[in-house]
């Protein structure tokens, strides 16, 4: 049985929480060094096993690749619980990232917390944050999941673009589909 957390998580325009997470690059990642290098940070709470990650993994390296010269970063960020779930252990997770040649980084919340102070409840949800660090988006990347090729609206995509014009973004909040976080019990 997985836990339901209710939480408020962070707001829209609210500053999103700070972190210092280890990287399957060995390296700890900190939101502040981040911030001061990107205008835009797409955090994207995600897993090794989930079935809507993997229908979205192409299109978030997409992303990234159209939008890195701009001073975008997205972030990957695996919050499931390793002991219920050994598919999203830390070394499990390297070999994700290199099986589906990940081109952004992808780092470790063991303890949850960073999850939890986002409000991150599905993988994949994003939270796209200002050069500020405040939370301007969050929710879908699109609305559809099952089809690339019959996607309407590029939330994330045109969430980026809104943040990189300096207009407000709109809308600044969807409700993300996907599995739940396998949250410890």
């Amino acid at each position: 049985m997985s836990l339901q957390r209710e939480t408020m998580g962070t707001l829209i325009n609210s500053y999103a929480p700070d972190f210092e997470l280890p990287g399957i690059d060995e390296e700890v990642h900190h939101l502040a060094r981040y911030l001061e290098k990107f205008r835009a940070i797409g955090v994207i709470f995600m897993c090794n096993h989930c079935p809507y990650v993997k229908l979205y993994l192409n299109r978030l390296k997409e992303i990234q690749a159209e939008f890195q010269d701009q001073a975008v970063t997205l972030i990957g960020i695996n919050a499931n619980d390793a002991n219920q779930y050994p598919d999203d252990s830390f070394e499990n997770m390297k070999t994700f990232a290199a099986n589906n040649q990940l081109n952004f980084p992808y780092i470790r919340d063991v303890a949850q917390d960073v999850a939890e102070s986002f409000g991150a409840s599905k993988t994949p949800e994003v939270f796209l944050l200002d050069q500020d660090g405040k939370l301007r988006y969050k929710g879908l990347i699109d609305d559809n999941a099952d089809d690339a090729g019959a996607v309407q609206v590029s939330y994330l995509r045109s969430a980026i673009g809104q943040l990189l014009s300096d207009e407000s973004v709109e809308p600044s909040s969807t409700d993300a589909i996907g599995c739940s976080i396998k949250w410890r019990e």
